[in-house]
């Protein structure tokens, strides 16, 4: 079997890119044996990189230096590994584009054209590997944030250097070929919330904008499908006229401020509906179609009745969508009837009509939620009432989907995942009156909670004050979120009788989004849709609370209550069937705090655990005692954990057993803590220069664990945490 590779087993050299340097490297026994590595080009004046992969460096590095704009740059970075191979440097540099471009210390020349996404032996081995890649450039100075910083950017969320799915490089060649063959003026794509529609639009438009003498820079990637495409439509248009265009305000500025990050792209390539009325592009790109508008309760009628006028339509009867079809030669409209969410919006009406002389392309992969589409389709049912009672509740070991009783909790919870994750954010529906608009009055109060909406319309998920206020569906679609928190309102209640939600219209207070609807159905089908989009928002985790007693306990019979997991079952041992129904239950009473004393594991128990997770050889379970992980595990909690079979623990919580160590502070056993390592290298092997064990409790109180020297032999990670199971 092959080995893994350990996390350390590379060496990052730094070189001045220039001749001199490249005849020193003929000598380099990775680049003389022609080994599959990776390596970054960068200039601190320029604030330029370039990052590439080659089996023949030395070829690729003097071609580089011929390029006008590559032969510009100063340095070069050679990261090297006996565990590469082909599958793991193309991966690696394409994770290393991904967060390159996110980290914002440079602009990078890469092309996007060729970034694929795709699996090969050990692909999570190798990206620990790259972890620690990053970490060594992040302290060399070659990049500035960490992995979770960029995690939770807007540089790196709406990057055009993404590795596609399979899904969606169908989809760019459907449109490549479409647009080159002329067969269809307009195409639309169609996908829910979280199919990668944004990311999709941004990808293109700088696909189309990439210069035709870089589209054949990339080693073994000059023969791809796509990139002949692209070939074929710089032929039909040298130089296309592209536009993105985004209806929503908020999310129009942010866009605009990751445009002028990227190399080729600028600010004023994004732009809203009314500004392509103003001339003519080849091809426009629209993100958010289902928000693009008709002339019904919006907050200006001037602006778009001069855009009606300027372009010959009738000023009542002239919508956005007329704009971008008149304007654009090809029309390239990303599109969820379920995102529509007010009277203002184009009707799905015309949307359907549309698409009967368009080229049509779903996109179905869920990209976003952890809970993939399991959960989308979940949540659909649920704001539909088309559960039955035998339905099983959500659950899933990648997605926390979990309603709350009282308000405060959930306030709680969402505050811890923001101090762990970042991009946690409470919103609702519109039951409330935005009454701090103008004051300082507070907005909403519940469980005498007082809570007021965002302050800020533009970027609210980004801006300081969010933590402490609620968001609304126009402050958060299109955007990402760690953890959300919603608060279903007083404009939506559930009929026991006919099994039924429907809609109190008083109690919605978006009179915009409500004024001349006499359609109940119509109105009921935007309010469903708010919250529909709100429940796609968060990538890890939704929070529900509802106003509602009748809608809170249809919820309460759907979906996971929070403080009623139910207890570890115990198996009598004519029902134990070894890690096929059940796992060991030890009885170490790990501490959680200083290491407790050992006790024997000959004798224990067997327990079935909770869906979603199921029994296996490498599970077990035990009870974690104490308060210095309280922050992830409370005191007296039975755990999951998988067994230690090697490779990186860094960052990871890990149950330990140390026998050596007879301090008083903690004596010989166990003990759970976040494990982080700090290695010696030289230029073939590594070793542990100390391990620190790490506490996570809200009590300050609780040290760190050091272990250095002969100590650390002594050290047995035995198992890694899994889960909290009550």
């Amino acid at each position: 079997m092959k080995e893994a590779p350990s996390p350390d087993t590379f060496h990052i050299a730094s070189y001045r890119f220039n001749r001199k340097s490249l005849r020193q490297l003929e000598n380099n026994l990775w680049v003389k044996n022609l080994w599959p590595l990776v390596y970054i080009l960068s200039d601190e004046n320029r604030k330029e990189a370039y990052v590439g992969e080659s089996t023949n460096a030395l070829n690729r590095l003097r071609n580089h230096l011929q390029n006008p704009q590559k032969s510009k740059l100063s340095n070069l970075h050679l990261i090297t590994s006996d565990k590469f191979n082909k599958s793991a440097t193309l991966d690696i540099e394409s994770n290393l584009i991904s967060y390159m471009s996110g980290d914002g210390k440079y602009q990078l020349l890469n092309v996007n054209a060729g970034i694929a996404n795709h699996s090969y032996y050990q692909k999570d081995e190798y990206y620990e590997l790259f972890k620690r890649i990053w970490l060594e450039l992040k302290d060399e100075d070659i990049t500035i944030q960490s992995l979770k910083e960029i995690d939770n950017s807007d540089l790196f969320k709406y990057s055009p250097y993404k590795t596609l799915t399979n899904e969606q490089y169908y989809a760019v060649s459907e449109i490549l070929e479409t647009v080159v063959q002329g067969s269809h003026k307009s195409i639309i794509v169609d996908g829910s919330a979280g199919t990668g529609k944004t990311v999709l639009a941004i990808f293109l438009v700088k696909l189309l904008l990439t210069d035709i003498d870089n589209l054949f820079d990339n080693e073994d990637k000059d023969s791809t499908d796509e990139i002949n495409l692209i070939a074929a439509l710089k032929r039909k248009y040298p130089q296309p006229k592209v536009a993105l265009v985004v209806p929503m305000t908020s999310l129009r500025k942010t866009l605009k401020n990751v445009f002028k990050n990227i190399n080729g792209l600028s600010a004023r390539m994004v732009v809203g509906p009314t500004d392509i009325t103003k001339e003519k592009y080849d091809i426009l790109i629209v993100d958010e179609a289902h928000r693009l508008k008709r002339r019904k309760n919006l907050t200006g009628y001037g602006v778009f009745d001069k855009a009606n006028e300027r372009l010959g339509f009738d000023k009542e009867t002239g919508t956005a969508l007329d704009w971008v079809l008149k304007q654009s030669s090809h029309q390239i409209l990303f599109y969820d009837a379920d995102q529509s969410i007010n009277p203002s919006d184009v009707r799905k009406e015309r949307f359907d009509a549309l698409r009967q002389t368009a080229k049509f392309i779903e996109l179905t992969s869920q990209l976003r939620v952890k809970g993939d589409t399991d959960y989308i389709n979940y949540v659909n049912k649920l704001l539909n009432t088309r559960m039955t009672d035998e339905e099983p509740i959500f659950e899933s070991e990648e997605y926390e989907l979990e309603l709350f009783e009282s308000l405060q909790p959930l306030l709680d919870r969402l505050a811890e995942k923001e101090k762990e994750y970042g991009l946690s954010r409470l919103v609702a529906g519109f039951s409330w009156e935005w009454k701090s608009k103008k004051s300082s009055a507070v907005d909403i109060e519940i469980e005498n909670i007082q809570l007021r909406w965002n302050s800020d319309n533009i970027d609210w998920i980004n801006s300081e004050n969010a933590l402490n206020e609620v968001g609304c569906i126009h402050t958060t679609q299109g955007y990402d979120l760690n953890y959300t928190g919603i608060i279903f309102g007083k404009e939506i209640s559930y009929d026991p009788i006919k099994d039924e939600i429907f809609i109190i219209p008083e109690n919605y207070r978006d009179t915009k989004g409500k004024a001349g609807i006499k359609d109940y159905s119509v109105l009921k089908a935007y309010i469903v849709n708010i919250y529909k989009t709100l429940m796609y928002r968060g990538i890890k985790g939704t929070y529900v609370y509802v106003c509602d007693d009748n809608l809170r306990a249809y919820f309460k019979k759907h979906l996971k209550t929070h403080g009623t997991t139910p207890a570890l079952k115990i198996l009598a041992p004519d029902e134990v069937q070894p890690y096929v129904n059940s796992v060991p239950l030890y009885d170490l009473q790990v501490a959680a705090g200083a290491f407790s004393k050992l006790q024997s594991v000959n004798d224990h128990e067997w327990v079935e655990l909770p869906s979603p997770f199921k029994a296996g050889e490498d599970y077990f379970v035990c009870q974690v005692v104490g308060e210095s992980m309280n922050r992830i595990i409370p005191n007296g909690s039975y755990c999951l954990f998988k067994k230690d079979t090697g490779g990186s623990r860094e960052g990871k919580i890990v149950l330990v057993q140390h026998y050596n160590i007879q301090d008083a502070a903690f004596g010989a056993g166990f003990t759970i803590k976040e494990y982080h390592s700090h290695k010696t290298m030289n230029e073939d092997t590594w070793k542990h220069h100390s391990i620190v064990l790490k506490p996570r409790s809200q009590d300050a109180a609780f040290q760190e664990i050091t272990l250095e020297g002969n100590e650390l032999e002594a050290l047995n990670v035995i198992g890694i945490f899994v889960s909290v199971l009550d």
